[in-house]
Formats: C-alpha cells, structure tokens, sequence
C-alpha cells in the first residue's frame, strides 16, 4: 500500500503541470550579504586619468584636463527691461542695451534749473507754418533746447529696432536718453517717393522721432494745444488764394505774415 502511494507521488512530480511546483520547491535565492566598500588611497588614481564613460559624455573634456568653471551670470539691479539679468543697470558696472532696457524711468525728476528750460514757453518767432495750415518746430529748435538744458553729450537717441522701410514710408523706434536715464520712446517715420531718397528719409525719421520723444519733456508743448493753435493762426498767419503756376489750378494756402507771398510754383 505504501509502495503504491510512493509510485503516485512521483507520477504526480514528474508531471508538465507541476515542473514549476519543483523548481519553487528546489531552488532557493540566496541571502543578500552586505559587502564593504573599500575605498582606495587618492595617490593609487593617477592624475591624469579619466574614464571613458565620462569622456564620452563630454566632447570638449580632455584627459588631464581640468573642467571649466561654470559660467556667471551677472545680476542687475531691477533697473533693466523687469528680468533684471545682464541687460545693464547703467549704473557703470555693465554696459546698458539700450534697445530692450528701461534704465531710469520715471526714477527721478530732473532739476528745477532743466525743468525750467524744458518748460518755457514757446517763442511764436521760432514756429514754422505749412502751406497746409500745419504748424510745426524746426527740429534743431528740439537739439538747442535740450543742449541748453543737459549739455552736448549728455542725451542721445539709441535705436530700439530694425529700420522698416516700406514701399513709400521709413520707420523706425527711438529712445530718448538724458543724462544715464531712458526719458522718452517713440517711433519716427518719414515719407520718400524714390528709393534714392531713402537715406534723406532715414535721417528725417530719426529727427521726427526725437520731435515725439520732446513731448514727453514738455519742450513746444503748445503745438499739441488746439487753443493755442487757433490764436497763433488769428495772430500770425494768414490764409491767401495761389495759383499753381504748372496746372493752372488755384487753392488756398497758409503762411505767416512777416514770410512774404508765395514763390514757384504758386503765385498769389
């Protein structure tokens, strides 16, 4: 009975079905034993050696080679364009861009000596007039007054974009600088009918900006002022009838009364 029993088992062992039963029941995973990292003397290294996982890892890595510092970013001091990192802080430490930065904005009033200058009031001998009725300040009248008021030197115009020059019109974006400090932003732009005039044109866009920048300092504000305008024009100038002498057409035209009657091609 016992034989019987015996040749069952075996029977039942040797199975397919049960081949996984014998090798959970026979194989055992060996105990983790812990090992103990010794670590070798730094003059067993050689100076110069380096693994090659590393090397691989670096193109620019050498053996015997010292690894490069990483490089350091320099921190302005929130006076920039807002991110406050390498734009210049116009400060001296580092140069300022200018073309992003807003260094010096509304920081500070300028002195009681320039604001009086920049605010004066506009002479009415200096105002030009346009056959159109348009009045308007020379712009070197804008350069007198701001050397008058900084000194030559100390304001400038410095780009902050790419000149666009369109099929008949140049543009381009200013930032009036007075003494270390952003002022004033604004886009000049200058009409040309041929494109051997666009140098001409480059030039006039870079004095209309400066005209458009002045306003923010208060020089000829006037100009901007519709009562202003009315009596300058009842006081000063005068509105005649001129002939255009190559087509024969006649149309009203402005000028001031101390100028003396129009030239070719009109004629009064």
């Amino acid at each position: 009975m016992a034989s019987l029993y015996l040749h069952r088992l075996s029977t039942v062992l040797r199975s397919p079905l049960n081949r996984h039963l014998r090798t959970y029941t026979y194989v055992a995973a060996p105990a983790w034993v812990p090992r103990k990292v010794v670590k070798p003397a730094s003059s067993a290294i050689p100076k110069a050696a380096v693994s090659t996982e590393a090397a691989e890892s670096s193109s620019e890595l050498k053996v015997g080679s010292e690894i490069p510092p990483a490089p350091v970013e320099v921190a302005g001091n929130g006076n920039g364009n807002g991110n406050g990192i390498g734009n210049g802080n116009g400060n001296g430490t580092e140069p300022t861009d200018w073309s992003k930065s807003y260094h010096g904005l509304s920081t500070q009033a300028f002195s009681k000596e320039i604001a009086d200058i920049l605010l004066a009031p506009i002479d009415p001998m200096d105002i030009e007039m346009k056959p159109d009725g348009l009045i308007y300040l020379p712009e070197i009248k804008y350069r007198r007054v701001l050397n008058k008021a900084f000194g030559p030197g100390a304001w400038g115009l410095a780009p902050r974009s790419e000149t666009n020059v369109g099929p008949k019109i140049v543009s381009r974006e200013y930032a009036l600088v007075c003494q270390g400090r952003l002022v004033a932003i604004a886009r000049g732009e200058q009409e040309y009918f041929d494109p051997s005039g666009i140098p001409t044109a480059t030039e006039a866009c870079k004095s209309n900006a400066l005209m458009r920048c002045c306003k923010d300092l208060g020089i000829a504000s006037e100009l901007w002022d519709p009562r202003f305008i009315r009596e300058f024009k009842t006081k000063y100038c005068m509105e005649v009838f001129a002939e255009h002498l190559p087509t024969k057409k006649k149309k009203k035209l402005w000028r001031r009364k101390d100028q003396g009657k129009f030239g070719y091609p009109y004629q009064e």
